[in-house]
């Protein structure tokens, strides 16, 4: 999404995470993980440094992704990687008591989105920013979560403001373009199940 939100055409290979392709392993040879940037032939590890590094290294393209006051940008990196950690948490193994486990995490946002927006629309204020990437991009994860657990993660009645962030987020052209449908997400958390041997019911 950041690439996309900066203008820049980039190539997507998609990556069989059960079959990892020696591209991959060369490029994040740590962690073994996605996504990995690779520009001007030197990869870059991790969507939270990507979304940096792309705004860094495109600043004159596109919108800003990061806030230009050093307070407020700090507080999204803080905020991202708050979400990040959850969010890792609740999907490596795709079981129900991580979810619940996030879903209570996750409330602390609801508190973070009413200071960062400051009444507007987006973490970011009038457009999408920094933090509204790093929740954006597991608005799928936490929608294969809901159908798969019942887990409600953005709940009208308890988080109002996240609830109607994300329906305003999930309609911009850059997350129905870029970010997968919750039906794939379903298919890799059911072949995760079966490898950690997790159940598919909440409790």
């Amino acid at each position: 999404m950041a690439l996309h939100m900066k203008g820049v055409s980039y190539e997507y290979i998609e990556q069989d995470l059960f079959n990892k392709s020696e591209l991959l392993l060369r490029s994040n040879p740590v962690n073994k993980k996605v996504p990995v940037l690779i520009h001007g032939g030197k990869p870059i590890c991790d969507s939270l440094v990507i979304m940096q590094c792309a705004d860094e290294v495109w600043s004159g393209k596109g919108a800003s992704i990061l806030p230009a006051d050093p307070h407020e940008r700090a507080v999204a990196r803080f905020w991202a990687a708050y979400v990040d950690d959850i969010m890792k948490a609740a999907t490596e193994e795709a079981r129900a008591e991580k979810a619940k486990e996030a879903l209570v995490g996750l409330a602390n946002l609801e508190e973070a989105f009413a200071q960062c927006s400051k009444g507007k629309p987006f973490f970011a204020g009038d457009s999408v920013g920094y933090l509204d990437l790093a929740v954006g991009c597991n608005l799928f994860w936490l929608e294969a979560i809901r159908k798969m657990f019942g887990v409600t993660f953005f709940d009208v009645g308890k988080t109002p403001l996240l609830a109607a962030w994300a329906e305003r987020f999930a309609g911009t052209e850059m997350e129905r373009e870029v970010v997968p449908v919750a039906d794939s997400a379903v298919v890799f958390a059911k072949k995760l199940q079966a490898r950690f041997g997790s159940n598919t019911s909440a409790k």
